[in-house]
């Protein structure tokens, strides 16, 4: 049991959850030291300070977990340790008690924010002394005078510290476990592109990237003197401030300075933003007073693809920021507005494409942790991982098989078979929950969805396409129960009655579903094989594009499979035609409206400058991105072999276009880099591939059976 001799202590007079206590513990050391470790965690995010340095570089720790778990952080402070000492720790509401987490504040009213810690100091004579967390112990309210993941952060640094006695709180309920996940690090810092004023005679700082993360501001100022700052990631059609999309999120930071020159950036909050608008700053504001620090959790770039085009080029760009903007600490559907939630259903369609581009191996890995947690505490696959909201109804096509599409994604691209056989019985668990609930035996029938979220073919008013729910259904009920298969053989399971399930899904979906009335519906049917006539169905959703001006109408649950479906049916030139589309609705398009990361919708901004809506229009939302999985599987022909998963052994079969000069994509992995390249001339493509591992590689259909090594073809 981890910190077995340390107690839970909190502040005792929590009239809020916005408040920030700190907590501190003085002592001595008068003896020469050999080494000293802090363990420590809490229920909320804490800065923990020794000496006045700050601890460590994991921001927002301990990070958000299903709500029974808290990671511990082990950091070496031996450094910090002198002869008087005073540990310090602040801890905020952050995920666990904020406005974002509905559920805590409903279920654990009496449960606030809290700390438990140990100091364990070891001498050169080789005695140990140690420093636990208990009634010893003094709190009071800190210089952070409010600090919330929605609102923002207030920063006083004239307030007055009191300290008193802490709390005890019984924690019980909560076990503490050892860090899996990755730490949240500051990652870049980004000087302001701009400074300038907008119609309304509004100052604005412009960096010249939507991104996620802080501000520090540096500056000469009077004690007492205000900074006041609000974030935006547009502007509107007039080049005024525009933040209406962050719906009930306030975003605020605010400083109140001291005496003299001074530098400042939040510690507990996070801000999405573009654009700061400076509602008050004393000094003289320069592009060196104010520089944005970018943080997501620590994940290594793995994966790039470069072309010809610098509107593809920029879209590639687009969706590495996306990526970094909502990988922080889970795998989140925007990083900005009332919501930075765990949806499921995003993460399960961009799961290839993330692993592609970064190493997300331990991030998933302690995500879909929390994901079999939370499945084991509601009997279903909640919406958002961790479940903040009131228990959902039941689960939902294409957001609850992140359950089966994540941990196989694991086992293809890290060879992980330790995350697929400690997820493999809540992937049973979900397809059997299916059977269970449906209202026709071997379909997904008749239950409610979130169908083809935000297609371009919904109703007037409506966010749902026009997709059939029971086709949606019963293509991912189908698509889970054959991951379930597949899972199972890898793991020397019987899975005989998954086998016999599968069979008759198909069966029975090519029965009951014999027209499609869509693009997604035509997409479902020819990705998860839901039809025998697939060459016809091919051409129907050829034909839809071609007539709608070669442009898309699906939403979150089409738009990923459509290029694949096009490519695996014949029709690849047709589906770079969408690639490449540059009108509305395309991946383009908002390459073209001044995107830096990737939209929501489609026309989150159209080329009038108006807005789709105030109340779900994410400028951050990486979801779409999953475009990428097409261009680094299909276009440039990487692909993983499931008997050989981790890239063990490769194919490689690429589809030029003479549409591009060239395209490139190079993915670093386990074994080393993988790339594919291809280049036109004149009439005809050279390729160039490198591939650390045995690989078989298709070239315009003569096949080649390689060693490790760089070739030209």
């Amino acid at each position: 049991m981890l910190l077995e001799n340390s107690k839970w202590i909190t502040y005792p007079n929590y009239e809020d959850e916005t408040i920030c206590p700190v907590f501190r513990k003085k002592f001595d050391v008068q003896e020469k030291i050999k080494g000293a470790t802090l363990k420590i965690t809490s229920l909320g995010c804490y800065v923990a300070e020794l000496g006045g340095e700050r601890i460590g570089d994991f921001i927002f720790a301990p990070g958000w977990t299903f709500y029974k778990r808290a990671q511990m952080q082990q950091y070496d402070v031996t450094s910090l340790i002198a002869n008087k000492n005073e540990l310090r720790v602040t801890i905020g509401a952050g995920w666990y008690k904020g406005r974002i987490n509905i559920r805590n504040r409903m279920e654990l009213p009496q449960i606030h924010p809290a700390m438990i810690c140990e100091l364990e100091i070891t001498l050169e004579n080789g005695k140990k002394d140690v420093i636990v967390s208990d009634e010893s112990w003094e709190c009071s309210l800190s210089k952070i005078t409010m600090s919330d993941i929605y609102d923002g952060e207030h920063y006083d640094a004239n307030f007055e510290e009191s300290f008193g006695p802490v709390a005890l709180q019984d924690c019980s309920y909560v076990e503490i476990i050892k860090q899996q996940g990755e730490k949240i690090i500051e990652q870049d810092t980004l000087r302001p592109h701009r400074i300038f004023k907008t119609p309304k005679g509004e100052t604005l700082i412009d960096f010249n990237q939507n991104l996620t993360g802080y501000f520090e501001i540096e500056l000469d100022a009077k004690k007492g003197d205000r900074v006041s700052f609000s974030v935006c990631e547009v502007l509107d059609k007039d080049g005024n401030f525009y933040n209406e999309n962050y719906r009930s999120a306030k975003s605020e930071f605010e400083y109140i300075c001291k005496e003299g020159h001074q530098i400042h950036k939040p510690r507990l909050s996070f801000w999405g933003f573009r654009y700061i608008k400076v509602n008050s700053f004393p000094d003289e504001l320069t592009l060196n007073s104010v520089k944005a620090i970018v943080v997501h959790s620590d994940i290594k770039r793995t994966g790039y693809l470069q072309s010809s085009s610098p509107l593809l080029n920029k879209l590639f760009k687009n969706i590495a920021w996306g990526q970094k903007g909502n990988f922080l600490d889970v795998p989140t559907d925007c990083p900005q507005r009332d919501e930075r939630l765990g949806w499921t259903g995003d993460a399960q369609v961009f799961v290839k494409t993330a692993s592609y581009n970064y190493d997300v191996e331990k991030f998933f890995d302690k995500w879909l942790n929390d994901l079999l947690l939370e499945q084991q505490r509601e009997g279903l696959i909640p919406f958002c991982v961790p479940q903040v909201h009131e228990r959902p109804g039941s689960s939902t096509a294409a957001w609850s098989d992140a359950s089966t599409v994540c941990p196989w994604q694991m086992y293809l691209t890290y060879g992980n078979t330790k995350i697929l056989k400690r997820q493999f019985k809540s992937m049973c668990t979900y397809v059997d929950e299916i059977g269970k609930i449906t209202k026709k035996k071997d379909l997904w029938y008749g239950c409610w969805h979130f169908g083809d979220w935000l297609g371009l073919d919904a109703p007037s008013g409506s966010y749902v396409g026009s997709t059939s729910l029971d086709i949606i259904g019963t293509a991912f009920y189908a698509y889970s129960t054959s991951l379930v298969v597949k899972a199972g053989k890898v793991l020397n399971r019987n899975v005989s009655k998954y086998e016999r399930l599968y069979e008759r899904i198909i069966n029975k979906a090519k029965k009951e579903f014999t027209e499609y009335k869509t693009q997604t519906e035509c997409v479902l049917a020819l990705y998860f094989g839901l039809t025998d006539n697939k060459e016809a169905v091919a051409e129907q959703l050829a034909n839809m594009l071609i007539e709608n001006g070669k442009r898309l109408q699906t939403g979150f649950v089409g738009t990923p499979y459509l290029l694949h479906a096009l490519s695996q049916n014949g029709y690849t030139e047709l589906a770079y035609d969408i690639l490449l589309q540059e009108n509305y609705p395309s991946w383009l398009f908002s390459v073209k409206q001044g995107a830096t990361t990737i939209w929501e919708h489609w026309d989150g901004v159209n080329d009038k400058g108006e807005f789709w809506s105030k109340d779900m229009n994410s400028f951050n939302h990486y979801a779409y991105g999953s475009v990428a999985d097409w261009v680094y599987g299909v276009a440039c022909g990487i692909q993983t072999v499931e008997e050989h998963p981790g890239f063990e052994k490769v194919v490689i079969c690429p589809h030029p276009t003479k549409r591009l000069d060239y395209l490139s994509a190079r993915i670093e992995t386990r074994y080393g880099q993988l790339s594919s390249a291809w280049y036109k001339e004149s009439d005809s493509f050279r390729y160039e591939i490198t591939t650390p591992t045995d690989a078989t590689v298709i070239i315009e259909g003569k096949e080649y059976h390689l060693s490790k090594g760089s070739y030209v073809f």
